[in-house]
């Protein structure tokens, strides 16, 4: 393709755009741009320039939308300067919407829409043109790229995407509150034209409302606005746009506008004075009626405090607020009596809680009315003369005696008579009655103070001519003691007492108990029977302090000769008139453990440390059976096994040595003569052992050795067993082993005389043993050896 001159570009540029012009259309002509030294080519080839080379490029070209003529719509033209007009030259169109949306005349260039655009879907399409040789088909111009952009048009109308709107503002507002502010959006483009500049005006809600031109934000237009008036509004916003010239397109939405309520109505009674019947029977803290204040306001502004403003009817009555109907709940404070009062008068205001103060110039936001209330007379139960009471009698009392009476009225003007009752339900109807008309109760039997001290019963009281009419009192009937019942002793365990007790140690301290009652104190005394003889074992001694000390007359008992005494006690107590009891306590001797202060026997002891059951006893028990079963059946099972006698040739058991030879011991005769180690005055002969045979060699190794008799008239023993100790340690012959030999022999002579108990039990001694039992157990038995030997020495 021929590159054209400057010379002559210029003309072809000014004919191109005289075209353009002349057809209508809004296309740009090409413009020249210098290019680059590379040229693609058609077959995707890179050509390259060794010197600069000028060529054109296509920019863009404009095509309106929403074309709907009969034919297609005129784009714009391509041309390249090496065309000659001889229709040589090829155009070929490619890229977005080539073929469908655009056509080329391949001979002339000019480029056609086919189609209907529309910029709102699409802005702009993008092409590229190329220049071919028809004969040869190669490239005569590089491939160039331009743009086609749809031109817009007023055809799109504003909307409210976010309509319909809801809106609210407090009534009462000054004029130019904001209420809302709504917004209109245009689908045409804003950059071209004014075919999205728009423009807000208010087609409905005038004059309340206004809405401003430019921002769309809508305001109250007229002051003071009641809702109580009128609550709700409709309000219609227009959008137009071409900046609201004539043929622009417009659009709407709606507003709902709510007035919020404000505290500019005070409460209101529909009237101002009332009145309300009430019957004398009405119950304390109960409603009686009602009463209501208006007011137009809601919610929170609507709520009223009611309150009774005179002392008269403040005393009596009370006044709330439901919270639900804003009603004033009237109740009962105290009684009515229709005979005292017949008439009240009640100052009731209502008052609003939730104060406004810009709507303080109003006034106070509060009313008041008068109530009066009369009261209706009603045939009441009777009343008693005390809200309970409290009766008492002596027991054991004969039937039929008076314990006391109540009284009761009718407090009707007729005063009707009264006639009393017992309530048959009540277990103490059984022990008293009431008389009808008096109303004085009595006892039907006897009463018993340790059985049953208080008793509950309920009288009932009627009209005689009215009986459904019932009143009830309870009364509650105290039983007074008298000393009707002898003490006993506190206890009825055994006592124990310790074999080691010494003469007047004491044994126990006992108390009495006593099911009378005493005012101050229970006191006792106690002594033993004066009609038995005297206790040869124990004394009683009376501590003067309601206690009794039991003490030991001798000095030591043993439980073998007796273990259980039985000590009768006498107690008198300190009523009018005194009685006594006699109570018969057991005492048990048995050996004692100190624990402290508390003495326990020592079977007891054992059992008691143990924190044994009977169940574990018992395992144990058992355990030890099965034990000595398995042990048993052991040693028979030993016994009866038999060893072999000779050990055979094949039985090769290394450095194994068995000896079943067993020393000497007491019972051993046949092996050692312990008769020699007796008192030698009393041995005729010495024995020579037996366990070894005698050898006539001389086995002292020494010249010549001590002949083993000994002479009988010796009695010094000390030489005696030295003597028998140097030959045994001379004597090769015996057994390499020593034999533990025992003397039963006492010498004679000693200084200190002998130690033995034998030769002294006709000496009386004066030693006291009782303080070896402070040593422990272990000599506890020794001690009581030496006392009984004492003791029957003393007998």
């Amino acid at each position: 393709m021929r590159i054209p001159t400057t010379s002559c570009l210029c003309p072809f540029l000014v004919c191109l755009c005289f075209i353009q012009r002349c057809s209508g259309t809004g296309h740009h002509v090409p413009t020249k741009v210098p290019s680059k030294n590379q040229t693609r080519l058609a077959n995707g080839e890179t050509e390259v320039h060794h010197r600069p080379k000028r060529g054109w490029i296509w920019n863009q070209f404009f095509v309106l939308e929403e074309h709907i003529g009969p034919d297609a719509q005129y784009v714009g033209k391509l041309h390249s300067n090496s065309d000659k007009g001889d229709g040589s030259v090829r155009y070929i169109l490619s890229g977005e919407g080539a073929g469908s949306i655009f056509i080329i005349d391949e001979v002339t260039g000019d480029i056609h829409a086919t189609k209907s655009l529309d910029r709102e879907r699409k802005g702009h399409y993008v092409l590229h043109a190329q220049a071919l040789d028809r004969n040869t088909q190669e490239a005569l111009e590089p491939m160039s790229e331009f743009i086609i952009k749809v031109q817009d048009i007023n055809d799109n109308a504003p909307q409210f995407p976010d309509g319909p709107f809801v809106a609210t503002v407090p009534e009462m507002s000054e004029v130019g509150t904001s209420v809302l502010q709504v917004t209109a959006t245009d689908a045409d483009d804003p950059t071209y034209g004014n075919s999205a500049r728009i423009v807000y005006s208010i087609l409905q809600g005038q004059p309340y409302f206004s809405v401003d031109p430019k921002t769309g934000i809508v305001r109250t237009a007229l002051p003071k606005m009641d809702r109580e008036a009128k609550e709700h509004y409709t309000v219609v916003i227009q959008a137009k746009d071409m900046a609201g010239q004539v043929g622009g397109l417009s659009g709407s939405t709606t507003i709902n506008v709510t007035l919020t309520d404000v505290n500019d109505n005070p409460p209101k009674f529909p009237q101002k004075n009332y009145q309300l019947y009430v019957p004398e029977s009405a119950q304390v803290g109960k409603p009686v009626g009602k009463i209501k204040a208006n007011d137009e306001d809601l919610g929170v502004n609507a709520d009223i405090r009611y309150s009774i403003v005179n002392s008269e009817g403040a005393n009596m009555f009370s006044i709330s607020t439901d919270r639900d109907t804003k009603e004033g709940i009237i109740s009962l404070r105290k009684p009515l009596n229709y005979e005292r009062k017949k008439t009240y008068m009640l100052h009731i205001e209502g008052v609003n809680t939730h104060v406004d103060p810009r709507f303080s110039y109003l006034g106070a936001f509060k009313d008041t009315a008068t109530l009066k209330i009369t009261v209706g007379d009603v045939d009441e139960a009777p009343v008693f003369s005390m809200d309970y009471y409290i009766l008492d009698v002596y027991e054991n009392s004969p039937s039929g005696t008076e314990v006391g009476s109540v009284t009761a009225r009718d407090p009707d003007s007729r005063h009707s008579p009264v006639r009393y009752y017992l309530d048959s339900k009540e277990d103490g109807v059984r022990y008293f009655r009431i008389d009808e008309s008096s109303g004085v109760i009595r006892t039907t039997q006897p009463l018993d103070r340790e059985d049953i001290p208080w008793h509950n019963i309920t009288v009932m009281a009627s009209e005689v001519d009215n009986p459904s009419l019932l009143r009830h009192i309870p009364v509650t009937v105290q039983v007074l003691d008298m000393n009707d019942n002898p003490p006993e002793i506190a206890t009825n365990e055994e006592v124990i007492v310790c074999e080691s007790s010494k003469l007047d140690q004491l044994i126990q301290t006992v108390t009495a108990v006593d099911k009378d009652d005493f005012a101050n104190g229970q006191r006792f005394s106690f002594a033993l029977p004066s009609q038995l003889p005297v206790n040869p074992n124990f004394t009683l001694k009376d501590n003067g302090d309601s206690t009794a000390n039991i003490i030991a007359r001798r000095r030591r008992f043993n439980h073998l000769t007796q273990e259980l005494y039985e000590l009768p006690i006498v107690v008198w107590d300190g009523g009018e008139p005194s009685l006594s009891g006699t109570s018969t306590l057991t005492l048990r001797v048995c050996p004692c453990q100190r624990h402290g202060k508390i003495r326990i026997c020592q079977g007891e002891a054992f059992f008691s440390s143990a924190g044994l059951s009977t169940g574990a006893l018992i395992a144990i028990l058992l355990c030890i059976v099965i034990l000595l079963a398995i042990v048993v059946l052991f040693v028979t099972l030993k016994r009866s096994k038999k060893e072999p006698l000779i050990i055979a040739e094949e039985d090769i058991r290394e450095n194994v040595v068995t000896y079943d030879d067993e020393g000497g011991g007491e019972e051993d005769t046949e092996a050692f003569d312990i008769i020699a180690l007796r008192n030698p005055a009393a041995a005729e002969e010495l024995k020579f052992r037996r366990d070894i045979r005698p050898d006539a060699r001389n086995h002292c190794g020494m010249p010549p050795c001590r002949s083993p008799t000994v002479e009988l008239d010796e009695v010094d023993v000390h030489e005696f067993i030295k003597q028998r100790l140097v030959e045994a340690d001379m004597d090769t012959s015996v057994p390499p082993y020593d034999s533990l030999q025992t003397y039963a022999y006492e010498g004679q002579g000693s200084s200190t005389g002998s130690i033995s108990p034998l030769d002294s039990a006709g000496v009386q001694s004066e030693q006291e043993y009782t303080y070896l039992e402070d040593w422990g157990p272990e000599f506890q038995k020794l001690a009581e050896l030496y006392e009984e030997a004492e003791s029957d020495v003393t007998t």
